[in-house]
């Protein structure tokens, strides 16, 4: 990711983090670290200048640079809703054309593999199960996407991060609290995304992006 995206998501989770801070300063907080499997089934590509084909994609989720994401959650227990919690939620997702798409499209390249990069404000709850240290947990929640957009075919190359739209969000895991500071946790993870992006000589690329994953993470709690 370069210097520029990485300041740009930087500013918006600190944003997000002060604007969040004064409501939910008597609030549980932790901060989450994951990676996993993550896949995409197909999805159709419309362009401007050309026929829309269907994509196949694959995930790669261990080839460089990996799927990963940051966390930070904040749980309203000395609010009176222990249970109820506001996460702000990175996700370096990624995709990557199939041969088989690039034949039927005649495109030499086409990937989001420097990230889909999903930024999502999600509402969580939690379900501890009493006597034991599990943590069942679901959370649905909405944000933006910023692709980098990687396009080479016969009329240029496009490789530049751009903003893509909306991301919708789900997810439903459970964590174990090994003590007061130290969690650890597995989940499925999906989001919708609506990539609408630029692409060389002034054509548009236009597809929506199901991403689904297996995570596990580790989560520091203060």
């Amino acid at each position: 990711m370069n210097t520029k995206l990485r300041i740009m998501l930087s500013t918006g989770i600190a944003a997000g983090i002060l604007a969040l801070s004064a409501p939910l300063a008597n609030a549980e907080m932790a901060i989450s670290v994951y990676g996993g499997f993550q896949s995409a089934p197909h999805s159709d590509i419309e362009v401007s200048d050309q026929p829309d084909f269907t994509a196949g994609w694959e995930g790669r989720s261990f080839e460089m640079p990996p799927y990963y994401g940051v966390r930070g959650t904040w749980w309203m227990e000395e609010l009176g809703q222990p249970n109820l919690g506001v996460s702000l939620d990175f996700t370096h997702a990624k995709v990557y054309a199939d041969d088989d798409t690039l034949a039927k499209s005649t495109w030499d390249h086409f990937e989001f593999s420097d990230g889909i990069n999903l930024l999502t404000l999600n509402a969580l709850y939690r379900m501890p199960i009493e006597g034991t240290k599990f943590v069942p947990y679901a959370g649905l929640g909405a944000g933006i996407n910023v692709p980098h957009v990687e396009v080479t075919r016969a009329s240029g190359t496009t490789s530049e991060y751009q903003f893509g739209g909306a991301t919708l969000q789900a997810q439903v895991g459970v964590a174990y609290q090994f003590n007061d500071n130290w969690s650890a946790f597995m989940e499925y993870k999906g989001n919708y995304s609506w990539v609408d992006v630029d692409i060389d000589s002034g054509a548009t690329l236009k597809t929506s992006i199901l991403t689904n994953a297996i995570n596990a993470g580790v989560s520091f709690h203060w």
